[in-house]
């Protein structure tokens, strides 16, 4: 298991008129940066789509983790590969067949993830928790498709049941959680199993985004140590 917490700005909860120089106040703390695109049909809000990926990709070398809250994904895995995406995350609700999607991403040279509502089964999680199945499996800990929500409670035990698959699996993929995180709780998200820890509000709406991003790791680290 990879036992570093590390925080992953979304940036739904940027200033989408100053999205680079958003970016640019967190590319000192962060690695990777959450862009969460809706269609209005999955999820009842729209986002932002491939020109916006595009234009933000000139402007950061992160590593972009787009998350497709999104009915059919496999239209959109291409579009969003030449945009310059380096990981896409795909809801298990919304495609017939989650293998073949990702072994379309990877063959696209990306890494793959799946995402699971909170009102999903978990356990519909454990064939993508086996060895080298997925990249990344993303717990929902709001009901996606809109920022500023708060954590749900019952995501603590979601967490721990995909965190135990993952590791009685020999998985090396990132656990990651979405969803209301913020310095009052990721110390137990990060107990509960998450290491790949999406935050948007508490990120960006804060005074100092990149000093926020450094509290929120050393929280989350100093809380499995």
């Amino acid at each position: 298991m990879n036992n570093e917490v590390k925080t992953v700005p979304s940036i739904l909860s940027a200033d989408f008129a100053n999205l680079e120089r958003d970016l640019k106040k967190i590319e000192s703390e962060c690695e990777s940066v959450h862009i969460d695109i809706m269609d209005g049909h999955y999820v009842p809000n729209l986002s932002i789509g491939v020109p916006v990926v595009k234009s933000i990709r000139k402007v950061t070398g992160m590593t972009f983790d787009t998350h497709l809250m999104i009915t059919n994904p496999e239209d959109f895995v291409e579009p969003f590969a030449k945009a310059g995406s380096d990981m896409i995350t795909f809801h298990i609700e919304c495609t017939d067949d989650p293998v073949a999607l990702i072994d379309k991403i990877r063959s696209l040279g990306l890494k793959a993830g799946v995402a699971i509502h909170p009102d999903t089964d978990i356990n519909v999680l454990e064939p993508f928790c086996r060895k080298g199945a997925s990249d990344l499996i993303l717990v929902m800990s709001v009901n996606p498709g809109f920022g500023e929500q708060s954590f749900m409670e019952g995501a603590y035990d979601r967490i721990r049941a995909v965190r135990k698959m993952l590791d009685d699996n020999g998985s090396s993929a990132l656990l990651a959680v979405d969803g209301g995180v913020r310095k009052d709780n990721i110390d137990k998200v990060a107990a509960a199993g998450a290491r790949h820890i999406v935050a948007g509000s508490a990120v960006f709406k804060s005074e100092d985004p990149a000093a926020t991003v450094r509290d929120l790791n050393k929280i989350g680290n100093d809380s499995i140590r």
